[in-house]
């Protein structure tokens, strides 16, 4: 890019520029001068608009938490359709296909990165935090419609459910699991609590 013309959506690019390597490299690949050199900036650009590198991470992180892929973000208009243990499992793997794998590896990879987030999440990993709020007000819609139990615990399912996509979803090097894994995983938590 040459000096001097003036950059449009430079955060985003950046952002995206940052996602893409966490995708293809994983987090130890992920430097300034990478993200810079894969938006197709100068290396000083990221600089200008960020502190330092972890803030950058940090806000990187925190846009991607609060941006769910649309099938999972459209989990919460699905109660009362399809079956429960299906909208889960669609919900979840489209959470677990995104950025959201690589993010919680980042997350745990960099100690200056998980300082800067305890700021604004004092507990919880960001991405995993997000899932398992929307999941919660799910599971909440679908036991006010009288598909869950009504003693059903939505606060001790949401993680439950998260935590063990997670950890299907966990090798990014190899193979994702067959859609009928996460299907039995979701339908064996929320089995008891289905009416």
């Amino acid at each position: 890019m040459p000096t001097g013309v003036a950059i449009r959506d430079v955060r985003e690019q950046l952002f995206d520029a940052a996602e893409r390597i966490l995708l293809r490299d994983g987090p130890d690949a992920l430097t300034s001068r990478a993200v810079t050199a894969e938006a197709g900036f100068a290396k000083g650009v990221l600089h200008r608009h960020f502190d330092d590198f972890d803030a950058f991470l940090a806000e990187f992180v925190l846009d991607r938490a609060h941006r769910f892929p649309p099938r999972a973000a459209a989990l919460r208009g699905a109660a009362g359709s399809g079956t429960v243990a299906g909208n889960l499992a669609e919900a979840l793997t489209a959470l677990f296909e995104s950025a959201a794998v690589a993010i919680v590896a980042l997350i745990t990879f960099r100690d200056g990165l998980r300082a800067r987030l305890r700021r604004s999440y004092p507990v919880g990993v960001p991405v995993l935090t997000e899932a398992v709020g929307v999941i919660a007000d799910y599971l909440a819609a679908e036991r006010a419609l009288g598909r869950l139990a009504a003693d059903a615990d939505v606060d001790v399912l949401a993680p439950t459910l998260v935590g063990g996509a997670h950890l299907l979803f966990a090798d990014r090097t190899g193979a994702p699991p067959e859609p009928d894994a996460v299907h039995r995983m979701v339908a064996a938590v929320v089995g008891a609590a289905r009416r």
